[in-house]
């Protein structure tokens, strides 16, 4: 499980929080199990005030453990900012549309790409792993469908320009089962081993544990989560929140799969997170828990 909601989850809030309580959060999910936590991005404060303080947040982590801090960045100025804070992991993004492409990062799939190019090999030369992420690759607010084709075209792009793995974002929550493994059939017949995927999903129709599910069968076994199912995309006003990990956790659990994370601690994590963001957390499974799991989170 790679964790979001430092990132993904807290950019969509309203709510900017102080370091000390992302720290707090992040040392949580830490403590819950979790080992891979994209704890904030280097884009322009401007753009996204929520995560205007990653330097701080990155000072008070052990950079040294076995834990994974990836971080995102857009672009050289963000990789830059990155190596000073002695970061070992970022994470790229692209859109497997043009119209989002433009919307989001203001040029061009083929600029995006252009653009990532160079952050992906310097990352590569500093010796630090680069993630990819592409959006939209299930449906698109302004181009609707995106064939699957297009989708797993895309994919096979990003993993030229150098990235280790590739995370297949649903980002307004639009996949289905049948989508899923369209694009995941798409993607194993371009030779691309399913081992070096993820899959993001947004829980907008209800169906990103079934999508999980899916791709599980296809040897998918990377998949992004936030807790409590915070986040959504400053970008497309239609997206809810991500796959809260609890959600996910239980249903990995039922299925016998092994995660090392412990269910109760990630309950409280998120009730003492929505205590900060003054909402309730729309993880089912939190809703569920909470009362079991003896919340009355500490502030």
């Amino acid at each position: 499980m790679y964790e979001v909601g430092a990132r993904d989850g807290l950019q969509a809030e309203s709510a900017v929080l102080s370091s000390g309580v992302k720290v707090a959060f992040v040392g949580r999910l830490v403590a819950a199990g979790l080992r891979a936590i994209e704890v904030s991005s280097f884009v322009s404060p401007r753009r996204i005030p929520q995560l205007a303080d990653a330097e701080e947040v990155l000072a008070a982590l052990d950079l040294d453990g076995d834990v994974r801090f990836p971080v995102l960045v857009p672009n050289l100025r963000g990789l830059e900012r990155a190596m000073a804070c002695d970061v070992r992991e970022i994470a790229i993004f692209v859109s497997a549309t043009e119209t989002f492409a433009r919307r989001n990062l203001n040029t061009s799939l083929d600029g995006a790409l252009d653009m990532a190019r160079p952050v992906v090999e310097r990352a590569n030369a500093a010796g630090m792993n680069v993630r990819g992420y592409v959006s939209m690759c299930f449906g698109d607010p302004w181009e609707g469908y995106v064939e699957p084709r297009t989708a797993a075209g895309v994919v096979g792009r990003v993993f030229d320009l150098g990235c280790s793995s590739v995370s297949i974002g649903d980002t307004i929550g639009v996949a289905t089962p049948g989508a899923v493994g369209a694009v995941l059939k798409e993607i194993r017949n371009a030779k691309i081993e399913m081992s070096r995927l993820a899959m993001h999903f947004h829980d907008t129709y209800g169906q990103a544990l079934v999508n999980i599910r899916e791709a599980l069968s296809f040897d998918v076994r990377e998949f992004d989560a936030s807790a409590g199912g915070l986040g959504g995309c400053p970008y497309a006003k239609s997206a809810t929140g991500n796959v809260a990990t609890e959600d996910l956790v239980w249903m990995l659990h039922g299925l016998g799969v092994r995660t090392n994370v412990d269910l109760m601690s990630l309950v409280r994590t998120s009730v003492w997170m929505a205590r900060h963001l003054g909402h309730p957390s729309p993880s089912r499974v939190v809703a569920a828990l909470a009362n079991v799991a003896g919340q009355r989170a500490e502030t």
